[in-house]
């Protein structure tokens, strides 16, 4: 799976550089389920997505939810494994990401995200 750069358009900061684009059914499906560990370093983009579960993970993740022009309209910090569902219901992307404090990430309601 080819692996991507998450920047925050809006102030230039690399979120994270190695991504994945869940582009298929399957990648959707499994998501980061199979493993035992995220680093804040890597994460998965969800096309498509407004909600996600973390039943069956083993890894805390933080969540981005964006709009359709890629702009985040939530974030949910360190969301624990078997969690049935997080939503957002004006979400057309899903980016889950390995935890790490906000404050060091530096992404806020409103920036641009965008893969490169």
């Amino acid at each position: 799976m080819k692996l991507h750069v998450l920047r925050n358009v809006t102030n230039g900061k690399v979120l994270a550089s190695r991504v994945a684009r869940a582009g298929n059914p399957i990648s959707r499906a499994l998501g980061l389920l199979p493993r035992d560990a995220v680093s804040p370093d890597e994460g998965l983009w969800i096309d498509g997505c407004a909600a996600v579960h973390t039943m069956g993970m083993r890894a805390t993740i933080d969540l981005y939810f964006l709009d359709a022009e890629r702009r985040v309209v939530r974030i949910v910090e360190a969301v624990k494994p078997n969690r049935l569902a997080v939503a957002c219901r004006s979400s057309e992307i899903v980016v889950e990401l390995g935890v790490e404090p906000q404050t060091a990430r530096s992404v806020s309601i409103g920036d641009q995200l965008a893969l490169e």
